[in-house]
């Protein structure tokens, strides 16, 4: 697996976390990056949520040592904004920014941001340049176009405009999960642009890895769904890609890296229930009598009782 290398920033390997709302904390990109992802991004944020310095947000944009390298993924519509925000002192603690072109939420595009922008190739084109003009790398996510394909136009946009690498997520913004990710428009990409491609959509195994290396020619994969509540899914494809050996999930394993995100959480006061019962659930499948457990998991009601609850389910 050749090294992936976005500007002049060299990655250990060529496995991304995606950007994840509700997901990529801080604890959980640190967890990840200790399973073996080789970059991670933070959750997507709106650029006038940071420069209203929003406590929240603040607390989204949390980075540490362990978080590297780690891109700042931002979305807007507002090119006056994008000019003030490429020019925060606080930049300096990610590695590269990354523009959301592919968000389909109804509550982003509703906001003309995420995938909307795809409908405007030149304006992210625009942003792009403001970013860079202030020395950042910049990469891009998109996916094949808001109700119609147009990628091949946006692609040539981001490109032109200076961008150092180019994520695709291989689906209309109007698709679903349920509609199949078309990787056969990432090998058209690579073949169309000479920077870095990153392909997104469907990845679950580490075959599935080896499978779009092979047929698309991309640069690196990108692990979105695939990584919530199994963040051990880098170390077992990293596995895979240099044995072909495909292990399963350990449950007694993935508890103890939800006993660790908890423990993150807490260190790092980004306490958020919600967003822990949430990734509970997902750490907690694979083995009979899993779905009570959820339910169990669901009903607890503060912090110290989740972290008893998953001491004492280590122990079942």
């Amino acid at each position: 697996m050749k090294q992936l290398k976005i500007g002049k920033l060299k990655l250990k390997n060529n496995l991304v976390l995606a950007p994840m709302v509700d997901v990529t904390d801080l604890a959980y990109r640190e967890i990840c990056r200790k399973a073996g992802a080789g970059m991670a991004y933070t959750e997507m944020i709106y650029i006038d949520a940071i420069l209203h310095e929003n406590e929240k947000t603040k607390k989204l944009m949390m980075t540490s040592k362990k978080d590297k390298p780690v891109g700042l993924q931002v979305t807007g519509n507002n090119e006056e904004e994008f000019a003030k925000f490429s020019k925060l002192k606080e930049l300096k603690n990610y590695d590269l920014i990354d523009i959301n072109c592919g968000c389909p939420s109804i509550k982003i595009t509703g906001n003309e941001a995420g995938s909307f922008l795809l409908r405007n190739p030149s304006k992210i084109g625009r942003m792009i340049k403001l970013l860079k003009k202030e020395g950042h790398i910049v990469t891009a996510k998109i996916r094949l176009g808001f109700d119609k394909i147009n990628v091949l136009e946006v692609a040539h946009e981001i490109e032109k405009a200076g961008a150092d690498a180019l994520t695709v997520h291989a689906r209309l913004a109007v698709h679903g999960k349920d509609v199949p990710a078309d990787w056969k428009w990432i090998a058209k990409i690579k073949k169309n642009v000479k920077i870095p491609v990153i392909g997104n959509g469907d990845i679950f195994l580490g075959r599935d890895v080896e499978r779009m290396f092979k047929e698309t020619g991309c640069d690196g994969v990108m692990i979105a769904r695939g990584a919530i509540g199994d963040p051990l899914i880098f170390s077992r494809v990293l596995e895979y890609l240099k044995t072909g050996k495909e292990e399963k999930m350990d449950f007694l394993e993935n508890l103890e890296m939800f006993k660790t995100y908890l423990e993150l959480v807490e260190k790092y006061d980004i306490v958020d229930m919600g967003r822990i019962k949430y990734l509970g659930g997902k750490f907690i499948r694979g083995f009979d009598g899993a779905a009570s457990i959820r339910n169990e998991l669901v009903k607890f009601k503060s912090f110290e009782e989740i972290r008893e609850f998953v001491d004492k389910l280590k122990k079942r």
